[in-house]
């Protein structure tokens, strides 16, 4: 349950990110929430810490999905604003981090487990989707969000998976990002991630010979 100082909160966030919507540049809109110190939002995993490669462990999560047929770098690709517009009207806390699917855009934002029992329904822009529990390599970074500080990260994990020959590749990279605009740039953190698994060895795959 909410208490006076949850929701003073929480209308302080709305306010801050609805003045900013108006009044800011699109570029400065992908990222208009901030996740500022003042605001403790939760958090749906750890931090990699920063220049770190790590194996981590997804879990099953609920997803809020914008999607764009632009880049997720391109200025106006609107998925903040979709998204932010959502959780306004349906009333869910923000957590952090969010996903961003780069090429065609996709963000994604995560209904945190106080708010699993609103059970909210897809909408015309947005669509409600629960993700299984997923294995992924995922790199820390700090620094300003830029296409390429994406990609320079992408090929870390590339050339860090290609020596690891336990695991493989099951799906693209994508950017995983901690803060917002009003954080400057050199204490911003995100990470990207690339969906793994371990591969089957090769005694696995061969029928059992009956004794």
């Amino acid at each position: 349950s909410y208490d006076s100082s949850s929701k003073r909160s929480k209308f302080a966030y709305y306010s801050l990110s609805e003045y900013a919507m108006k009044s800011l540049p699109t570029g400065l809109l992908i990222f208009c929430l901030s996740f500022s110190s003042a605001i403790a939002y939760e958090s749906m995993h750890e931090k990699t810490p920063v220049g770190e490669i790590k194996v981590i462990r997804l879990p099953e999560r609920v997803a809020l999905e914008a999607k764009s047929a632009d880049s997720y770098f391109s200025e106006n690709n609107g998925l903040f604003r979709t998204l932010f517009r959502y959780i306004s009207q349906n009333e869910v806390a923000m957590t952090t981090p969010v996903e961003a699917d780069i090429n065609p855009g996709k963000m994604r934002f995560f209904v945190g487990p106080k708010d699993l029992s609103k059970k909210v329904k897809s909408s015309e822009k947005v669509e409600v989707r629960t993700l299984p529990s997923m294995l992924v390599a995922a790199v820390g970074i700090r620094g300003g969000y830029s296409e390429k500080r994406f990609l320079d990260n992408k090929r870390k994990l590339d050339q860090w998976l290609a020596k690891k020959p336990d695991y493989e590749k099951i799906g693209k990279a994508y950017g995983v990002y901690w803060h917002g605009p009003f954080v400057p740039g050199p204490f911003k953190r995100s990470e990207v991630h690339l969906p793994i698994r371990r591969k089957k060895s090769p005694s696995s795959e061969q029928p059992k010979q009956n004794q």
